[in-house]
């Protein structure tokens, strides 16, 4: 459980929209700032569109909620009056992200949360740059996975100087707005996921850059092959499985071996002929599909495996308690 119910957005572009639909949805009550004024409409706009997605996945706590609900402004302190929890969507910038750090905890009560959603920059470098006078104790990372409103994981990354209360405090907010936290113990630039993702995209690039096979040939293989099973299950559980009787042991002792050696035994040269090459293959993968139209096939088969696996998880924790 969280006793947090004020958040403040702070950026409106595609990743604060979405978390402020979420956090709307769940019943909280929301402030979002943004500098430029022209980006109440994307807000609006997105969150309009958010709404129903979340009702459709059980998400939707408050059943009358509206974009005009969202209090818009352009002044941060007005947007941080009274706020538990900051959620901070601004430029990957470290010097932005320490003044802006500095100028918000000015606002803000000794124990409200202030959570970045910077998926490269450390907590760590944006307290270095932190008046002690601002409690760098209280932030955080709050990394989610685009669009936040939709995917539910949230690397939550604590910094040097963060207390274990806060960290502790932003995993059960997270959790209790529907989230999947996962605590990252260790700083590492790209938390885990994105780091995941990028070892996939290196291999992709040399398999690509070596003529293994082309971009739609490499996304047909991950989207009709393993990447079905990820949406799942993690790689460890997946590999158990693949185990048989003998489960992740027999993987480990007969396969673990070779595969650490299946990749790429150089990175590849990311050069302008590769770009292109990767640029062309994607252009010509997805044809005259819109931008909206891709979005659109996305959310909506997300929705539907989401939907899915609440049902399992569902009837998992029905059978765990008929075994008790």
């Amino acid at each position: 459980m969280s006793d947090i119910q004020r958040v403040a957005i702070i950026g409106c572009g595609t990743i604060g929209a979405s978390w402020a639909a979420l956090f709307l949805a769940q019943g909280l009550s929301v402030t979002a700032f943004d500098i430029n004024p022209a980006a109440e409409a994307t807000l609006r706009a997105l969150v309009s569109d958010a709404l129903p997605v979340l009702s459709r996945l059980g998400l939707a706590k408050r059943a009358d909620a509206k974009p005009e609900d969202v209090v818009f402004t352009t002044d941060l302190a007005t947007a941080l009056q009274g706020a538990q929890l900051v959620q901070e969507n601004g430029p990957e910038r470290l010097g932005f992200k320490q003044e802006l750090f500095n100028n918000m905890a000015q606002h803000l009560s000794s124990d409200a949360i202030i959570a970045t959603s910077s998926s490269g920059l450390t907590c760590s470098s944006i307290q270095e740059g932190m008046d002690a006078a601002a409690l760098p104790g209280r932030c955080v990372v709050g990394h989610p996975f685009n669009p936040p409103h939709l995917i539910p994981l949230v690397e939550v990354v604590g910094g040097a100087q963060t207390s274990p209360d806060t960290v502790a405090r932003a995993l059960a907010f997270y959790a209790a707005v529907g989230k999947k936290p996962v605590h990252v113990q260790k700083e590492v630039v790209g938390h885990v996921a994105n780091r995941l993702q990028a070892a996939l995209m290196r291999e992709a690039m040399y398999l690509l850059q070596e003529g293994v096979c082309g971009v739609a040939d490499i996304d047909d293989a991950v989207a009709h092959g393993p990447g079905l099973r990820w949406g799942v299950m993690g790689p460890s559980t997946l590999f158990h499985l693949g185990g048989g009787p003998g489960g992740v042991q027999h993987m480990a002792d007969h396969l673990l071996g070779p595969l650490m050696s299946w990749y790429a035994p150089r990175d590849p040269v990311v050069d302008d002929e590769l770009k292109k090459k990767w640029v062309d293959g994607t252009l010509e993968m997805v044809a005259d599909r819109s931008y909206q139209d891709l979005s659109r096939q996305r959310d909506e088969e997300l929705i539907r495996l989401l939907n899915v696996r609440k049902e399992w998880d569902g009837y998992a924790q029905e059978q765990q308690e008929q075994k008790k």
